[in-house]
Order: C-alpha cells, then structure tokens, then sequence
C-alpha cells in the first residue's frame, strides 16, 4: 500500500473496496474522510486492523459496558450503554493522539461533525486524557443521524459532537475504539 500520489478519488475507490475491512460487514458512515483515512490506515495498518478485527469478531449485542483492551494503549474500545444528551448539553470534543471509530449498537443518535481549525477551545486541552471540549460556529457544522447501519470515525482534524438525542431514542449502546494515530 503506496502512500504516494494519493487523490481524493483514489482513496475513495480504497474506501469502497472495502479490503481494510477484514470481512467486518458494517459499512463506513459517508461523513468519513477518505483520503485522510486512507493515509492514517497506510501509516499505521496493524493497528486499524486489530480495530475492525475486534468489531467483527466481538458479539456486540451482548457485550458488557466497559474498557476493553485490543492492543494495549495503541488500540482500545470503550462500551457504553447510557442516555443520549439534549443538544444544549451535548459538547463539541476533539482528540490529538487517537482517531475515533464510534459506532451505534443499539438505539440513535444525532452526530456533529466540524475541522477542529474552525473550533475555539472552551478549556485547555487534556493531555493525559486526550480530549478538548470547543464551541464551532453553527455554519461549520454538519449533523448525521447514528445507527447500527454504518461506523462514523473521526481523527484529530475533526471536531465531534456525539450522543445528541434522536425523538423516540433515549438511550443507547455504543462503542468507541481509539486508534492510536
């Protein structure tokens, strides 16, 4: 795999092919970057592959809430089953050292997407916990509604507003995989 003279399109062909996937049946939300994931997964195969691995062959239906490790500190999940957020408190995060695979079990949720360069950092960033809360200008922003049909990922580029609440849906089971990046 060339990182080399890459294009848009090309990657966008690479993404459709679907062979980083291993077999993982879930499809890739449309919101995805193409070009950045191809790059991402080129630098660092091994590791986006123990990830779409481990959502393949994990029961997601019945697994329990909790951290689980897949490959120490380069790549872990995260299950939660909790209640989604009215918007006013659902807050605008980004990531330095991990990308997102954020992907819905069970239930529906709304997700914000936005360039973390348009966003205003609404306290200091966490090193130790890899995480910054910011306000982005409605106008940079772009919603998506979240179910167990495609997986969202999301990298340091990208600001995201997760677990928005969805008429009808109040709660529901999710994972997070962090992909060291």
């Amino acid at each position: 795999m060339s990182d080399e003279k890459i294009t848009p399109a090309i990657a966008t062909k690479w993404l459709n092919k679907k062979e980083w996937a291993g077999g993982l049946e879930i499809s890739v939300h449309k919101s995805v970057d193409a070009l950045e994931f191809y790059h991402q997964y080129a630098r660092n195969r091994k590791a986006w592959d123990k990830a779409f691995a481990w959502l393949k062959d994990t029961d997601l239906e019945t697994i329990a809430p909790g951290k689980y490790k897949i490959d120490g500190d380069n790549v872990y999940a995260s299950v939660a089953e909790a209640p989604t957020k009215n918007p006013d408190d659902a807050k605008w995060e980004a990531h330095k050292k991990y990308a997102d695979i954020q992907y819905v079990i069970s239930g529906v949720e709304e997700m914000g997407i936005a360039p973390i360069s348009r966003a205003v950092a609404i306290e200091p960033f966490n090193e130790s916990t890899d995480l910054g809360f910011y306000e982005i200008p409605e106008a940079d922003c772009r919603y998506y509604t979240a179910d167990s049909e495609a997986f969202f990922i999301f990298f340091p580029q990208d600001a995201h507003r997760p677990c928005i609440r969805v008429s009808g849906y109040d709660v529901n089971k999710k994972v997070v995989i962090k992909v060291l990046v």
